[in-house]
């Protein structure tokens, strides 16, 4: 089972147990998983479809939604195949290999996400702040450089990962309590000091997800400074208003993210399952939740999805 060199020792598999203490109701908790999953992908599916077929939608908010949409689509199908895989045909091995290509999609695509859901707080600041020069800032040429900005950061940042994670011994144990392949989770299997891997992961999180947030923090706040000054409240209304749909899928996106990197790394005391429930979470609820919430609160959008609906009905 184990392959090894003049530096390594790594298993040629790897066995992921799902949720462990809770293997009895896989098949049940499967159910909700399979919906989210499903959920997603026709709610991102729909976003692209919409967003494409109307011009009215063609703005960079719009683009950079449909940035994020395939960024989740790809996100979540990276890891729900082989979760049902487990609960439903308890298939739990992985190749090697198979496990690094997960970790690093798995982390570049969170990263990427973040730096899209900063790309829309972007627009938001130049729309509200700055709104006679909103198309002369936010080009498509502009919209084009940050999406492929964002991709070579998050691919970059985290193509460490998979050669680093090569390079370590796992002659103990070849089992991951949980349902994919993650950074941290191979890290805490390796038979040796690890220490430099802990704050490559520290500086890695901040210079993505951490630096985005306080990135989108300080643009809301001079986005809340210029909307407390406007003449009316009306107005005021209007404008922040035009944040909600962002404000939401901040909230959906950072909240999980923030519990998840709390608990993997100073969670000693929390049971594994709710590790493994809160990082699954983390996957799996923006992906389904932000079309939902442009859907929703979005006119045009709705619309639109209902008169795709009423068409096919007719």
């Amino acid at each position: 089972m184990f392959l090894s060199n003049h530096t390594n020792v790594h298993p040629s598999i790897f066995l992921l147990l799902g949720i462990p203490g809770m293997e009895a109701m896989h098949i049940w908790i499967s159910i909700p998983f399979s919906l989210v999953y499903l959920s997603a992908l026709l709610g991102n599916f729909s976003i692209l479809f919409i967003i494409k077929t109307d011009s009215q939608l063609h703005e960079p908010m719009y683009f950079f939604l449909c940035m994020l949409s395939v960024a989740d689509l790809i996100l979540s199908t990276t890891a729900m195949p082989k979760l049902l895989s487990i609960f439903w045909f308890h298939d739990r091995e992985i190749y090697f290999e198979a496990c690094l290509v997960q970790v690093f999609l798995i982390h570049s695509l969170c990263s990427m996400a973040s730096g899209f859901i900063l790309a829309m707080a972007f627009d938001r600041y130049v729309a509200i702040c700055n709104p006679l020069r909103h198309s002369t800032i936010l080009t498509h040429r502009v919209i084009q450089t940050l999406g492929l900005v964002i991709v070579l950061r998050g691919a970059l940042l985290c193509s460490p990962q998979p050669i680093m994670l090569r390079w370590l011994p796992y002659c103990r144990t070849n089992i991951i309590p949980h349902t994919y392949c993650e950074f941290m989770a191979l890290i805490k299997l390796a038979y040796a000091n690890t220490r430099i891997f802990r704050i490559y992961s520290l500086t890695a999180a901040f210079l993505t997800g951490g630096l985005d947030f306080l990135l989108i923090i300080c643009s809301y706040v001079v986005i809340l400074y210029t909307v407390f000054h406007l003449p009316s409240k009306a107005a005021r209304l209007k404008t922040l208003g035009t944040c909600g749909s962002h404000v939401c899928v901040i909230l959906v996106a950072y909240t999980p993210a923030f519990f998840s990197f709390l608990t993997h790394r100073f969670g000693r005391n929390v049971a594994p399952h709710i590790h493994i429930f809160v990082a699954n979470i983390y996957l799996l609820v923006p992906p389904m939740v932000n079309p939902m919430i442009y859907g929703i609160r979005t006119k045009r959008i709705r619309e639109r999805f209902l008169q795709v609906l009423t068409s096919h009905k007719s």
